[in-house]
């Protein structure tokens, strides 16, 4: 039942399952292991970093087990580190072929240790299936390889410090996310990735798409929405701000006015500025938040003080939902070429193909499910875009 693999990538595959490495034939009953690789199809097979809540292997080791894992890890980042001064890129090549095999059995047997720990003092995190399915999407991401480039991007570097940036983020072609990297489930970055969420957004510009155009779909208002969705309200046609400005403050605020306004109340709990049937956050509270906990629509489960409480839900199910959102979105461009390329926050960006171009009815309804009025832009960069 429990298994590890040797590899992240599709085309090296190695197994190790009770104390033996198959390389060729594959063994059965493959069910448990610690995270999720490349090479795994079965949709069967459970992960126990979910079950850990995203703990490295580090962290989820059990203090009987440290010792032997401390002693492997030394010796594999010896090797690893032997590879950078060669220069050899481990996304690259199967680096599982130039470690000593004595080395890979000691690293499955403790990694299987842990593992086999963890699923049996850990319950099943109630959203584990959203958890699973947007973590094989970060790691298909995480495997692609960004366009970055300046091209056309003289302007950028007219001083040194803004030379330094660019000739930094030229050599960061990949972007690799953490899914458990903030409290409330918000999407953040490892440290040598392309810093895609935190980026100077003029930077952009660097990134061009592998096929013909990027695709941006940014829901109009996201956090609005959800909440609005939270209180089981229906969602107003066209510009939320603007809905607000006109129904909710009677026309005497300008949308950029009411937008700062309406978000000045939604997450401080001691405004009554905004309060009716549509925004009305006791009920949403008193709907979504129990016992020092919130339980999203999605199934996450956050303990978080009453203050904090609002904008912890809010902020999770916005993302949760973009997260379902793409998963259905990556399912339908299966075998064609465009693809999801990244997310920024509320943003999901594919890089999108001329062919492809009859799935964009399709793509806009799958994300705008429920009523989330969305805006869709295009650009042969990620900086100049322009609405559909």
């Amino acid at each position: 039942m429990y298994f590890q693999t040797l590899d992240d990538k599709k085309q090296c595959v190695g197994i190790y399952k009770e104390g033996k490495i198959y390389f060729d034939s594959m063994p059965e009953d493959l069910r448990r292991t610690w995270a999720f690789t490349g090479s795994i199809k079965d949709k069967e097979v459970q992960f126990a970093q979910i079950y850990a809540n995203g703990k490295s292997l580090e962290e989820a080791c059990p203090e009987e087990f440290k010792k032997e894992l401390a002693d492997s890890n030394k010796k594999f980042l010896a090797c690893i580190k032997s590879f950078e001064t060669s220069k050899i890129d481990p996304r690259d090549h199967c680096i599982f072929d130039m470690i000593p095999y004595r080395f890979l059995m000691q690293f499955c047997e403790i990694r299987d240790k842990v593992t086999r720990h963890v699923f049996e003092n850990h319950e099943k995190p109630r959203n584990y299936e959203l958890l699973s399915e947007s973590y094989k999407l970060l790691h298909k991401i995480k495997y692609q390889q960004l366009n970055v480039n300046s091209a056309d991007c003289r302007d950028l570097q007219l001083s040194s410090k803004s030379r330094k940036k660019v000739a930094d983020l030229i050599q960061r072609r990949y972007v690799s996310y953490n899914l458990f990297g903030a409290a409330t489930g918000r999407l953040t970055t490892h440290p040598k990735s392309f810093p895609i969420l935190t980026v100077r957004k003029d930077f952009r510009r660097l990134l061009k798409p592998n096929n013909d155009w990027f695709l941006q779909l940014d829901y109009n208002s996201a956090d609005v929405r959800t909440f609005i969705n939270l209180a089981g309200q229906p969602q107003p046609d066209g510009d939320v701000h603007e809905w607000n400005a006109k129904n909710l403050f009677n026309g005497k605020y300008t949308r950029e006015e009411a937008k700062v306004k309406f978000f000045a109340w939604l997450f401080n709990p001691d405004s009554n500025l905004v309060e009716n049937k549509k925004y009305n956050r006791k009920t949403v509270l008193d709907k979504w938040y129990q016992n020092g906990e919130i339980f999203s629509p999605y199934k996450r489960k956050i303990k978080v003080e009453e203050r904090k409480a609002l904008s912890y839900l809010v902020q999770s199910t916005t993302n949760d939902r973009i997260l379902d959102r793409a998963i259905e979105i990556d399912a339908l461009l299966e075998g064609r070429k465009s693809y999801i390329a990244f997310f920024i926050h509320d943003e999901v960006a594919i890089d999108f193909a001329q062919e492809d171009k009859d799935l964009l009815p399709k793509i806009k309804e799958i994300f705008e499910y429920g009523g989330f009025k969305s805006n869709i832009s295009v650009g042969r960069d990620y900086y100049n875009l322009r609405e559909l």
